[in-house]
């Protein structure tokens, strides 16, 4: 990767998104073809038809924040650590929405087996994340980086913790 003095635009991103949309394509192509027909319970389908629903929503939702409102382009060019707005509740919002919107289409067959995207979507995050955004941005923001990542998780969106005060170090007391 030459260096700009930037994360790229997509980073790891591309490689990312399209690991995560094989995993659904390849969900899909299996429940078209029955495979996973035990996981269709009939009381259990409309639940999950309306989790993938508000999955897919909240995602678009979070996209949104994090692409538009954030304006995450014009930071990334400018070399910017952004750390506010949707960024205090989670460290990748773009991945998170991405995961929740392919995992609500998942759900909205109605089959249970689709419950299982969430979990191997959050690692193929955390994989692809921890070997490359992660290592940059700390090497570039440093104890800034350390602290944001103390206080915000990396793919699930949390209201973010209080930030950590350092300890002063107590010296012993001197005897007289």
């Amino acid at each position: 990767m030459r260096d700009t003095g930037h994360l790229p635009l997509f980073g790891v991103g591309p490689a990312c998104v399209a690991s995560m949309a094989c995993a659904l394509a390849v969900s899909l192509a299996l429940w078209k073809a029955d495979v996973l027909a035990s996981g269709h319970v009939p009381g259990l389908a409309p639940a999950l038809v309306a989790l993938g629903a508000a999955l897919a929503v909240g995602g678009a939702a979070i996209w949104v924040q994090a692409v538009l409102v954030a304006d995450i382009d014009r930071a990334v060019k400018q070399g910017e650590l952004v750390t506010n707005g949707i960024y205090a509740w989670v460290r990748n919002p773009i991945y998170t929405a991405i995961a929740m919107m392919l995992s609500g289409a998942g759900l909205l067959t109605g089959n249970a087996w689709f419950l299982l995207l969430p979990p191997v979507f959050w690692l193929d995050v955390t994989v692809w994340v921890r070997a490359s955004e992660e290592k940059w941005l700390s090497a570039r923001f440093g104890e800034a980086y350390a602290d944001y990542c103390a206080r915000v998780n990396r793919c699930i969106p949390c209201p973010p913790r209080t930030p950590r005060i350092p300890r002063t170090p107590r010296t012993p007391r001197q005897r007289s």
